[in-house]
């Protein structure tokens, strides 16, 4: 491991980065070192720039990879190299702030339902009756499930921040029938190594598959399960304050996104499991 290498993982530990953004940001490096064959401390300013712009015209990156890549620059050459400034003449376009298409109650069940395995059905009905993000829902371990107290525990979920979400009779239910039949040692949903959790990517490519099956054509992957969980929520008459809690947003502005048509009544948890798994269709 070079000098530099191993500087830039020891600044992104300091700073409490996530894994995923330690590897992004290493990659997004290793990419413009390669680009010119020179290490990234013998580069120039103009250099970077021209690098961005073969980036932006030549490779055409999305808007997104862009800024992560201007991100992981800027990071190493001001938190590694400190530099006193990093300025690039270059405009990236904003991130769009986009929702997936919102899912209804049948079409949530119908996804459930054409899982191809029990563990599939069981990671969908808990992504949605919860809320999670699909790091938050590879990351679930057994201990994370308290049945006699009701409620399921996020541990280090987006931004470092743990959370409890209730637990419906429902979706209790189920998580103990899951248990009975696969007997999960540590995390709840693996993949091939028993002692690891499944990975995102695959989870990702299940749910797509899943909805190509259900006949459903909804923009969305599977984070249309927490958008889902959100509006209905919100419809059934969830403050959003409190929904605020449950997702694990740290503004309120990101919580008011979900405001569609839904009502503020009561303070309530909704059982939507339960809806959905009767079966029960939006008119």
């Amino acid at each position: 491991m070079s000098e530099l290498r191993k500087a830039m993982i020891d600044q992104m530990l300091l700073k409490g980065f996530s894994e995923r953004t330690k590897k992004s940001y290493l990659g997004a490096v290793s990419l413009l070192a390669r680009y010119y064959h020179l290490p990234p401390d013998k580069l120039s300013r103009s250099d970077i720039q021209h690098w961005f712009l073969y980036l932006i015209k030549d490779r055409q990156l999305s808007p997104a990879t862009c800024r992560l890549y201007l991100n992981a620059v800027r990071f190493f050459y001001l938190q590694v190299l400190h530099w006193s400034v990093f300025q690039l003449d270059l405009v990236i376009p904003k991130r769009q702030q986009r929702i997936p298409d919102l899912l209804s109650p049948g079409e949530v069940r119908l996804i459930i339902e054409k899982a191809s395995h029990p563990k599939y059905r069981m990671m969908f009905a808990v992504c949605y009756a919860c809320g999670l993000r699909v790091s938050e829902l590879v990351a679930l371990q057994v201990v994370h499930i308290h049945g006699e107290q009701m409620y399921l525990q996020v541990v280090q979920g987006k931004g470092f921040k743990d959370r409890n979400i209730p637990l419906s009779d429902s979706l209790l239910q189920l998580l103990r029938d899951y248990w009975c039949s696969f007997h999960p040692a540590c995390y709840l949903f693996t993949g091939r190594n028993p002692d690891a959790p499944i990975s995102i990517t695959s989870v990702q490519k299940v749910f797509t598959k899943t909805k190509t099956l259900a006949a459903i054509t909804k923009v969305g992957g599977i984070h249309s399960l927490r958008h889902a969980f959100a509006s209905h929520q919100l419809a059934a008459g969830m403050p959003i304050h409190h929904l605020k809690e449950l997702l694990g947003h740290t503004s309120l502005k990101t919580t008011e996104r979900y405001l569609h048509w839904c009502p503020q009544t009561a303070s309530v948890h909704y059982d939507l499991l339960a809806h959905v798994l009767e079966g029960q269709r939006d008119e």
